[in-house]
């Protein structure tokens, strides 16, 4: 008889500054298959997560939309909780870290690491906007790199000579959130002291909490020496005051892991479920993490050593797992393959991108590629050409030969305990988090399914009315074979699973053994599925192109979303009008016709073209940000407009001599072009 087990489970919170995309959705998807696995096999298991509300950027970005912090993380919630529910993520309470559970619990926590003499407080020098009146973070800080002299860069690390150093050793360093020269300013912080953990750490990540290869990289931490962690951020920021520290808040990574406690909490109070039972320190209950591999060092260092000092218990496990590529390369928005979830959802079946992650999980940290062809071709064979292909198969000749009614014996005994007999291994894959090997393993038991009705070919029987019986058998066991395979299904396809209980006339239940039903009416087959379509995988691919071109025609540039670095693209944003010129500045302005050569896509750049442009004299390099908006080899000959004795600038991915022209709006990006007649070098009055 199996052991009912009390099981908690969650996945990283989603920041609420952004949609979701499909890279998110691998986690929770993986997540979620796990959850209705141990729900099925009769455990009490419980799902929370809850949007990541708190930070600097969050700030900035309701400022920017001229709403409320609270407003922003409202809408982006609402919109989040709908991804979720969309592609079926059967969350059990979706909350956020802005909740008054997680103020009592991150207080809660902070007080005893205080109390435990966990807590430093010393006197730090950081850069100040002296404008917004904020200190910033490194991204928050470009210059010249003091190395290679490259211009702007982030103020930690140059991208162009690969260089690490401190926002105060960079050449003319300016605030990217107004432009203004950063100052050194000092401010207390407090520090959580995490070397004091490290030999409580080294036993913990070796004693089956993580994976072996998620253990050696926690090890690199380790044995370089850990250092005390910054814990606190100055006010203006959004987020939760520090107890007895005015003007000083909890760092958004303190209190977002506590954000787990906090949902779990907000759930239990509304279902009167025993909150200690989980979290208390000696909980016999199991606490899984599903997380991507590059949060690691906050959940398998800081966060179980929080845990420890403040007297609560730690993760049972921490199941990591690897990023998404799509067509073997990393998700890009110039090629339109940085899907958000809500774009997936408009063009095509949540169950689809659910199956197909599915049948590329393990329990590593590899990378999962989501190759589009493969995509199309694995779901269309695996899910409507093998199993929802025996229902098809199979089920007008039962209700069309007996009303419905599946025979009262098993036509082929072999067959059945082959299939019913997996139950055992495939649910020990399940519970190692092998999802594609429990697939591959159902995938082979359709096939069998498949060969033994293709065998008996009751089509052919039941030309015969003395063959009304054997043509029943033998569909009867393909629509045992089939429900079958649906259990085992079920974690990963619900919907589908729904469909096919209706069609079965029973819920599906992972009992131990799986009897098969006898003597049992079943209801008229209705399909399950459609067949991929390419040309929506297609148009998926086309709609999220456009998303980001006019994300990019609307959105100012900032740190975190230019790359153009620089170059012309800001001239897309939708900016007021500015200030007022003088007729003699405007004269140094010297504006051209040019016409553009040769285009090309800029190497590791999301949205710059390599323009080539025939001044009439003279050729120049010109980089552009309006890959999104334009195939390169529809621009080369084409007219344009640039600004001809603009300095030439080194950059990131090398150096512009000019800026050519551009407008844009919600609904594109529009390259200026001059009447007819132009001809290279006239000059713009």
């Amino acid at each position: 008889m199996t052991v009912k087990r009390k099981i908690l489970v969650t996945s990283a919170l989603p920041y609420a500054n952004a949609a979701l995309h499909l890279g998110h959705i691998l986690e929770y998807t993986q997540t979620d298959i796990w959850v209705r696995f141990q729900k099925m096999r009769g455990h009490e298991c419980y799902y929370v997560c809850a949007d990541d509300a708190h930070g600097t950027a969050i700030m900035l970005k309701a400022d920017q939309l001229g709403i409320s912090a609270e407003t922003h993380i409202a809408n982006m919630r609402a919109i989040h909780e709908a991804d979720f529910r969309d592609f079926l993520i059967g969350v059990d309470n979706y909350h956020s870290t802005h909740s008054e559970e997680n103020r009592q619990f991150s207080n809660l926590i902070y007080q005893r690491l205080r109390d435990n003499d966990h807590i430093a407080s010393r006197e730090i020098t950081q850069a100040y906007d002296p404008e917004k009146n904020l200190f910033l973070a490194d991204r928050y800080i470009k210059g010249t790199c003091p190395r290679c002299r490259t211009d702007d860069q982030y103020g930690d690390n140059c991208e162009a000579c690969g260089a690490t150093y401190a926002p105060t050793d960079l050449i003319n360093p300016v605030s990217v959130i107004s432009g203004a020269v950063p100052v050194a300013k000092n401010s207390t912080h407090y520090f959580f002291k995490l070397p004091e953990f490290t030999d409580f750490l080294q036993q913990w990540t070796r004693d089956g909490h993580v994976s072996g290869e998620v253990a050696n990289k926690l090890s690199e931490w380790l044995d370089a020496g850990l250092q005390e962690w910054d814990i606190s951020r100055d006010a203006p920021y959004f987020g939760f005051e520090i107890p007895d520290t005015p003007g000083k808040y909890f760092y958004v990574w303190l209190d977002a892991p506590i954000g787990y406690m906090a949902s779990f909490k907000n759930f239990c109070d509304r279902e009167n479920i025993d909150f200690g039972q989980f979290w208390n320190s000696d909980s016999t209950a199991e606490l899984y993490h599903f997380i991507g591999k590059d949060i690691v060092n906050f959940h398998a260092l800081f966060w179980p050593a929080m845990l420890t000092s403040a007297g609560f218990r730690t993760p049972t496990k921490i199941c990591v797992h690897g990023f998404v590529t799509v067509n073997g390369k990393k998700m890009s928005k110039s090629r339109g393959t940085f899907v958000n979830a809500r774009c997936y959802l408009d063009h095509l079946n949540p169950e689809y991108l659910r199956y197909y992650y599915g049948a590329k999980l393990s329990g590593s940290v590899e990378d999962i590629d989501l190759n589009l062809e493969d995509f199309v071709q694995k779901v269309n064979s695996d899910l409507v050409g093998k199993v929802i292909n025996i229902a098809s198969r199979c089920a007008r000749f039962v209700t069309g030969n007996d009303g419905g009614r599946l025979s009262s014996s098993i036509d082929n005994p072999g067959l059945w305990d082959q299939v019913s007999g997996a139950a055992t291994a495939i649910a020990e894959h399940y519970e190692n988090r092998e999802f594609g090997r429990a697939i591959r393993d159902i995938m082979a038991l359709a096939d069998a399914a498949n060969e033994y009705i293709a065998d008996r070919e009751p089509w052919k029987l039941d030309k015969d009315p003395a063959n009304k019986q054997q043509v029943q058998d033998i569909c009867s066991l393909g629509i045992n074979l089939f429900r079958v395979i649906m259990i085992y299904l079920k974690p990963v396809l619900p919907a589908t699973a729904e469909k096919a209980e209706a069609f079965l006339n029973e819920e599906l239940l992972w009992r131990q053994p799986i009897e098969p039903l006898l003597n049992h009416r079943i209801n008229s087959f209705h399909s399950m599925m459609r067949r991929v379509e390419k040309a929506r995988v297609d148009a998926m691919i086309e709609a999220s192109r456009e998303e980001v071109a006019q994300a990019s025609a609307s959105a100012t540039p900032s740190a975190e979303t230019s790359d153009a670095s620089g170059a012309d693209s800001h001239l897309l944003a939708q900016f007021p009008v500015a200030a007022e010129i003088g007729y003699d500045d405007f004269i140094k302005v010297d504006l051209r016709v040019a016409r553009i050569e040769k285009a090309e896509p800029v190497e590791g750049a999301e949205k710059l073209l390599r323009l080539t442009l025939d001044l009439g004299s003279e050729s120049r390099q010109v980089l552009s940000g309006i890959k999104a908006a334009y195939n390169p080899e529809e621009l080369e000959g084409r007219l344009t407009i640039m600004v001809a004795n603009l300095a030439p600038r080194k950059m990131r991915f090398g150096v512009s001599e000019g800026m050519v022209l551009a407008a844009g709006d919600k609904k594109g990006i529009y390259l200026l072009s001059p009447d007819s007649g132009a001809v290279p070098g006239m000059r713009v009055t």
